[in-house]
């Protein structure tokens, strides 16, 4: 066994195009950062993904791009406003949009 070997062990290898993949959803979905460090390395990825699979979902209670998109639409045609308080609760915005539909 050489020198090198004996001192390191298990060499990194590094992280995988699906592992970098879910751990950036992961990231965008919890609004969390993904440390560069962490996406060198294969085992310091999959602890990451395990610790942050482990904490409980953060429910946004903010509407979707969608829901804004289609509202803002439904806005233009009938020449109104959505109400502010609508673009920071889902509910709000999807009664909104039920009760304005062309």
């Amino acid at each position: 066994m050489s020198e090198q070997a004996a001192h390191n062990p298990s060499p990194s290898l590094p992280a995988t195009s699906k592992q970098l993949a879910f751990a950036h959803r992961i990231a965008e979905v919890q609004n969390v950062v993904l440390p560069w460090e962490v996406q060198q390395d294969r085992r310091a990825l999959s602890r990451w993904i395990d610790d942050r699979l482990a904490e409980p979902p953060v429910h946004d209670t903010r509407p979707s791009s969608k829901q804004v998109a289609f509202a803002e639409r439904i806005a233009r045609i009938k020449r109104s406003a959505v109400p502010d308080e609508c673009f920071r609760d889902r509910t709000l915005m999807s009664r909104w949009i039920d009760s304005n539909k062309p």
